[in-house]
């Protein structure tokens, strides 16, 4: 389908509002009414919970998404409330969801929109840090029923297999904009791309399409195929990079433990960390660990006994975390490759924003320290 025309796409939205009516994903919190129903066409709602869910969506399904968006909601219920908490109290709402630089744009384009009406262009959303075209036209649509198109990436796999499409999405997003805005009913915006959405997490899976449920199985050129799960077409893998790391728990005779906060720039910027780093080639783990904390932070320690070993895969490499206890022998601690480093009692831990590999080290260390 190299083109849809305004016949197919009447039609396609027709079957697919039906459909949603009927099956699609009821009682997402941020998309109701205080009351707790749905708004009516020309009823808006409330922007700042919907900014909030887009934004933890953009690398995060529902489903894993929607406690923590509880959680934010109940201690950030207001723009407000946002503006005025401490990057390190976002930070630590947003432990465990990944992609860490979201919840410091989040902040920063808080500081931006306070004391001002909410943005009613794609413009002004785009205009915010951590907004794309796709987090803004789901803002303005679901907050104002906005005529805005959207295109995450279940929008793009049901697009791929309607149309069979021969060549990876990103290469032809103009293209599946355009699908994208002509499947839009200018009455309901906000109601098609939430069916856009439902249609691809809950029918049009990665893996297991049911195509037996799908409102759009007759027009659809992959199931047509005998084949869905060839598209959408992907362009070949590339080996995904594999690392030790060594990390160490250094633990002072008062019985402290010292952490460091990584830079704000890059992977897993601002947050707390048991200091290590990236084992050599021909390098003992002991020996990694007692190098890195001699480069990272000028101290010398003892590598004692193994704590855990963890393995951990982001988005572009997989890492083995091979953690140690190591006692602290001299050097006065210094952020020679951090933002600060801190000494703190391990029960105080908890209060600190750590990436999901170290809340993981963070419960071992409690469970040894009670033994």
């Amino acid at each position: 389908m190299p083109v849809l025309t305004k016949a197919d796409a009447v039609t396609l939205s027709t079957s697919l509002l039906v459909w949603w009516e009927r099956h699609g994903r009821g009682g997402i919190p941020w998309k109701l009414l205080p009351s707790g129903v749905s708004p009516a066409l020309g009823q808006d709602l409330n922007p700042y919970g919907i900014w909030i869910a887009e934004v933890m969506l953009q690398q995060t399904q529902l489903n894993v998404m929607l406690p923590y968006w509880k959680r934010w909601m109940t201690v950030f219920p207001t723009l407000e409330n946002l503006v005025a908490a401490s990057l390190d109290e976002v930070r630590l709402q947003w432990q465990g969801l990944g992609y860490y630089s979201r919840a410091r744009r989040l902040h920063e384009a808080a500081q931006l929109l306070v004391g001002r009406p909410w943005p009613r262009t794609l413009e002004g959303w785009m205009a915010l840090p951590g907004i794309g075209r796709t987090t803004a036209g789901s803002i303005l649509s679901s907050a104002f029923n906005a005529s805005l198109p959207i295109l995450d990436g279940n929008v793009k796999r049901v697009l791929a297999r309607l149309t069979a499409h021969a060549r990876p999405p990103a290469r032809d997003e103009a293209l599946f904009w355009s699908w994208s805005e002509a499947l839009l009913d200018p009455s309901r915006p906000r109601d098609i791309n939430q069916a856009l959405m439902d249609l691809g997490a809950t029918i049009c899976t990665p893996r297991s399409p049911s195509c037996e449920r799908c409102p759009w199985q007759p027009q659809c050129a992959a199931y047509a195929s005998g084949d869905p799960c060839r598209w959408p077409v992907t362009d070949a893998t590339k080996s995904m990079p594999f690392q030790v790391i060594g990390v160490g728990v250094v633990i002072s005779s008062a019985g402290t433990v010292l952490i460091d906060q990584r830079l704000e720039e890059g992977l897993l910027g601002g947050m707390w960390e048991f200091p290590g780093g990236k084992q050599e080639l021909g390098e003992t783990i002991q020996a990694c660990i007692a190098r890195e904390l001699k480069e990272e932070l000028g101290i010398a320690v003892t590598v004692g006994e193994e704590l855990m070993t963890l393995e951990h895969a982001y988005s572009h490499k997989k890492l083995r975390f091979v953690v140690h206890i190591c006692n602290w022998e001299s050097g006065d601690p210094q952020p020679l490759a951090s933002q600060q480093v801190r000494w703190v009692r391990p029960e105080d831990l908890r209060n600190y924003a750590f990436p999901a590999a170290n809340t993981k080290i963070i419960e071992s260390l409690l469970i040894k320290l009670t033994q």
